[in-house]
Formats: structure tokens, sequence, C-alpha cells
């Protein structure tokens, strides 16, 4: 292998994409120091990917590569494409390295790593299943069996592993099996036709290429893209290929697969620039945020399939919107921040980070949600039990893709360009920063966000730059006094401030020069599009980025759909240190209604005027990211609502 260019602990490294409007921060350079992201990045390190690493013991998927390696016998053990699981847990365990020394976790990943390096073939192949069981038949499945979505997660991984040790030995792995994915396929004669029914290799071989200055990889990338929507897959919406992707109008199909195919069609954007491309992603990304998409930010109508559903299909009890769905959005929303630089890319990873992807993850951090339901009504049902967050899947794609994008949660807060440090999410950290002429520049924020709106950002170098923070687009609000506000040293910054945009501020800074962020927080009534027919007459409760519900156990003998707010109703809000881990929690006056025996046990009767009356009740929400880490029960994200 040629000479690789030095390592650096980014995420996405756009370092020197041509079209990119934004490079990374190193994940490396930043602490975090917040109560918010800090705690749960350590749970990560100290009990998830442990009992992670004992869930891929004890359910075969590391044994497979031990088998492959012929250091034990047995047959394959578990789903075909279980190889992915073991790449993601090293994935997200090597992001943790970057950052963190842990010789426990060092130990599980070099010992990962050596058993995966075994289990390569002479010639490059790398796949458990096909190895153990069909080792003719490579290649002849690719709309079914995963080997491309597998090899994908694997380059993932020994790039997050090389950056994060500077280690080339799982490097090389990846870079053997992609070099003999690149002599297999591709468009030239005696090359195999063909592009993977699950997308996810065509993040992988774009961010191996900017890895080792391999253009073949691009190209491989670009191929697969290319080939799509050309009957390859039976012209199959759920495989994506039902048209070529410049033709795509919207998202359809199987919701995770549609998103890492836009993501990967983003990264091959920052490199190519192509007009017909970059029109093609923003009119998906549109569509998607203006008709497919929960107010989650999760992505995922129907349990069919997967699928992302018709446009207004936003069902809340039968909502599927799987973690790695929302996962997905965050990293399909990131590679177009990265390409443009515009807010509402950052709001929609905010939005999804908290309220799409946490949800995936229990408080105690072993236990996980595949489906995130925006409705429960607490009655288990036959072949259903209630909702409850699970140790482990026999499909387990979920718990190993949160583990990875928490680890990666430094990497997402800066991104530099020219002489600008860009402050995507407010979180609180110390950092060191180079700029592209060389400064290095060091910075705290100080802030108790998501719960509070007040944002402290202390810069400790002296020089002359721009910080150009995301005021998020949660903040509009028609009242003067619940509007954002920006002040250096105390003193208020010239300009309007504007909710869903960056502000910037260029000056020459002195150590101890501060910028304050002062962001209001009322509790809003979060209305749906009136074509999401469940929700009519109905409002969601949201408090900065945090989407909030409704649970059972703090409503005894109350059916959660009746109670019923309005713009009568006053909200308090105060954080319980001992609740739930610690969260800001939304209290009322609230009313039941309809009274008991308003329908006199009818389905139907004639319209009645509404009188508007009920008894009263206490309402109390929760963050929608903490539900079912109690007991089992009702949950209500939408409410009723009478307007005044």
């Amino acid at each position: 292998m040629e000479e690789i260019p030095g390592q650096t602990t980014v995420i996405v490294d756009t370092t020197h994409s041509a079209h990119a409007g934004l490079r990374p921060a190193p994940l490396g350079d930043v602490t975090l120091t917040d109560g918010f992201w800090r705690p749960r990045r350590l749970l990560l390190r100290d009990i998830t990917l442990p009992t992670q690493f004992e869930q891929l013991e004890r359910t075969g998927r590391l044994a497979n590569f031990r088998r492959a390696a012929g250091q034990m016998s047995g047959r394959f053990e578990g789903l075909y494409f279980n190889d992915s699981d073991v790449y993601k847990w090293l994935e997200a365990a090597s992001w943790i390295l970057a950052t963190d020394s842990d010789p426990q976790l060092k130990e599980m990943v070099d010992q990962t790593v050596s058993w995966i390096e075994a289990a390569q073939q002479p010639d490059g192949y790398l796949n458990t299943y096909y190895t153990l069981e069909h080792p003719s038949q490579r290649w002849t499945n690719l709309r079914d069996m995963h080997e491309l979505y597998c090899a994908g997660h694997l380059v993932q991984a020994a790039i997050a592993h090389h950056r994060a040790t500077g280690s080339t030995q799982l490097l090389d792995v990846a870079c053997r099996f992609a070099d003999l994915i690149a002599d297999t396929f591709g468009p030239h004669p005696g090359q195999q036709q063909g592009v993977p029914g699950h997308p996810e290799i065509e993040m992988a071989l774009v961010e191996l290429a900017r890895e080792t200055g391999q253009e073949r990889y691009l190209c491989l990338a670009q191929y697969f893209l290319d080939a799509r929507g050309h009957g390859h897959l039976g012209h199959s919406p759920y495989h994506q290929d039902h048209v070529p992707f410049r033709e795509m109008d919207k998202l359809v199909g199987h919701a995770v697969r549609a998103l890492y195919l836009s993501a990967g069609a983003t990264d091959l954007l920052i490199e190519n620039g192509e007009p017909e491309l970059g029109a093609a992603l923003r009119r998906l990304w549109h569509h998607m945020a203006t008709r497919q998409m929960y107010v989650t930010g999760g992505v995922g109508a129907r349990h069919q399939g997967e699928a992302v559903g018709a446009d207004y299909e936003l069902p809340n009890a039968r909502a599927y919107a799987e973690t790695c769905a929302g996962i997905a959005n965050v990293m399909w929303a990131w590679r177009l921040l990265l390409l443009s630089g515009r807010a509402p890319y950052a709001d929609l990873m905010e939005r999804a980070l908290y309220n799409a992807v946490l949800p995936g993850i229990s408080l105690d951090g072993q236990a996980y949600f595949y489906v995130n339901p925006l409705a429960s009504d607490g009655q288990p049902e036959p072949g259903r039990e209630l909702y409850r967050r699970q140790p482990w899947f026999q499909c387990a794609c979920c718990p190993p893709n949160v583990a990875r994008l928490i680890a990666q949660i430094p990497g997402y807060i800066y991104s530099l360009s020219e002489d600008t440090i860009w402050i995507h999410h407010l979180i609180g950290n110390e950092a060191q920063l180079t700029l592209p002429s060389g400064d290095s520049i060091q910075i705290m924020i100080r802030t108790r966000y998501p719960w509070s709106g007040q944002v402290f950002i202390e810069v400790l170098t002296a020089g002359s730059f721009a910080l150009s923070v995301r005021i998020p687009g949660w903040c509009a609000h028609p009242e003067p006094r619940n509007r954002p506000t920006v002040s250096v040293n105390g003193e208020p910054i010239g300009g309007e401030v504007v909710a869903g945009h960056y502000v910037t501020v260029r000056r020459s800074w002195a150590p101890g020069d501060s910028l304050c962020i002062h962001l209001p927080m009322p509790v809003r009534h979060v209305a749906a599009h009136p074509y999401v027919l469940e929700n009519t007459g109905r409002v969601a409760l949201m408090r900065g980025p945090i989407l909030y519900c409704l649970e059972g156990t703090d409503h005894p003998g109350v059916d959660l759909r009746d109670i019923t707010v309005g713009d009568h109703t006053n909200y308090d809000t105060s954080f319980r240190p001992n609740l739930l881990g610690g969260i800001e929690t939304i209290t009322a006056s609230a009313l039941v209604t309809p009274p008991e025996d308003a329908w006199r046990n009818a389905l139907y009767r004639p319209v009645a005027t509404d009188s508007r009356t009920g008894r009263p009740t206490s309402l109390l929400a929760i963050p929608y990211f903490a539900w079912a880490n109690r007991e089992a029960g009702a949950m209500q994200v939408w409410l009723r609502y009478v307007p005044a």
C-alpha cells in the first residue's frame, strides 16, 4: 500500500475536498465538559461498549471470525450480515480511544482487529458467512446478502481505527478487500456489473479515498451510484434501484437504505461538485424534511419494508422510525452541512440527535429500541408486548450504530473555514482548534444546554478571526422577549440575530473575551401539517431542542389520549436531578376531556357543540428520549388541543 496521508481524528475528512464549504475539526481536539453529553459518552466507554462486546461474543458474532480464520471449529452463527455489527462496535470503540485512554477497551479492540485480520482470505476477501457457508457463491446475490454493506462497515471501522490509534493494521485489511472489490466491480470489460442491495459502501469508499489518496476508491463509489436504477436489483424501490439516483424526487423504500445512499451521494458531491447530483440531493432533502419526517427527526412510517412511506404518512403508535434511520439522518445532514455551511442542516442534526437517536438507548446504556413509536396505549396485544428496550436483538444493527454516533459527538461541534470557527452545536467543551491559516485557537464553551439557553463562549487565545455560531431554528418567536440575543463582553452585537442562521462575530480577540448567547426557552406548541390527519387537533410540546411526552406512570387513572391543553395552559419547568438521570420537566394544569360519560360507549354520534369542558388534571411531561426507562405503560407525544 502506498504511503497514507497524516492521520487526523475527523469523522468525515473534507480537508482537501474541492467542493466542501467547511473543514471538520478533529474529534481529538475537543474535550467534552458538559453535564449532558459528557456523562453519556463516559457511560458508553465504561458500560455500553463492554456489554456490547459481551453480546458480540455471546451471540457468536466474534466467534464467526475465529472460525473463518481456522482458530476454532463450527458453522456460522446468526444472520448473514452479522459481521457488520462487529465493525460498528469497533468503529465506536475506536472513536472513544481517539480521546480517552482506556486499557481494557484497547485490549478488546486489539483482540477484535487480530481476529478480523486472521479471517481475511488470501485474495483479500472478508465475509465470514460466505467463507464458512458458501465460499463458491461470492457476489452471486448482491440484492439481498449484504456483502458490500458489511464491507462498507469494515472500511469505516478501519478508517476510525487508523485515525484514532495511528495503526494501519486494520486499514491494510480494509484496503486489500477494497482493492478486490474495485477489481471485481465496475463498467469495464471483464468486470462484474451490479450494485449493493443495501447502500453503505458508497460513504466508506469515498472516505477511504480521502484517507489513502487512492482515486480508484472514489471511482468505484461513483460507479455504484451511477449503476442504480438500471435493473441490477430488479428496479426495486426497497433496494433503491427503481430509477437512476439523479431522477429521484423523494425518498422511497427502505428508510435506512435511502438515507445511507443519500449520504454517500453527498460525499461524492463534496468531491466532484456535479450540479445535477447537487440538485437531486437538495430536492430529496427538502421533500423529506417537509413531508416525510417525524417531529423527532426520525424517518420511516411503515413496519412493512421498514419503509419511508407516502407523503404525510406519519402514524404515531405504528411509527417505525428505526433508530438506525435517525442515525442515518444525522450522517446525511452532517455531510450536507460540510458541503454548504447552511444552518437548517445543523438544525436537523440537533433535532434528530436529541429526539430520534437518544431514545434508541436506555439511560443505563444497556438496552435499546429498534422501533421508536410516538404513542402507546399501554395495552399489550397478542404477539406484542409493551414497548421495552431490549438488551440485544437478533438483527442488532441499532445498538452498535447508536454507540458509534455517541462516540463521535465531539467531532460534530465545530468546523473551520479560512479564518472562521463555526460552532454548530451548543455543547460544553474545551477545544484547541487549528485554523487553515495555521493559527491555533483555544476556546471554551460553558452551558447547561439543552436544559438552559445560556451559552458562554470564551476565547482563551489572542488573534484575529471570526466565530460563527448557529442560532437554532427553534428560537424563532414572534414576541421580542423570547427572541435570541448575542453580546460580546457584555455589549450587544450590531445587526439582527436571526433564528435558523449563523451569527458571525469577527474581531481581534484578546484572551478572556467572551461571547454570550441567550436563547429563551419557553414551552412551545408544535402543530403538524393538516395532511398529517392523525395529528389534527393535537399539538406536541417542545422546549429548546427537546421533544416532550407524557407517560402513564405519571398520570395514574387517566387515558393520556384525553389530556387536553390549549392556549390557556400555563407551563412551569423545573430541573429534577433525581428523575431519569436528571431532566428538565414540564408541568401544568390541564383538562381531561371529554368527561367519561360523554360518548356513552358509542363509537359514532352526531356532531355536538364542543363545550370545551372537562375535569382538571395535573400534567407532567418528560423528554421523549427518556420514556420507557421506568415501568412499562402508556406514552403520548401528540396531545389534544383546544385553542383559546
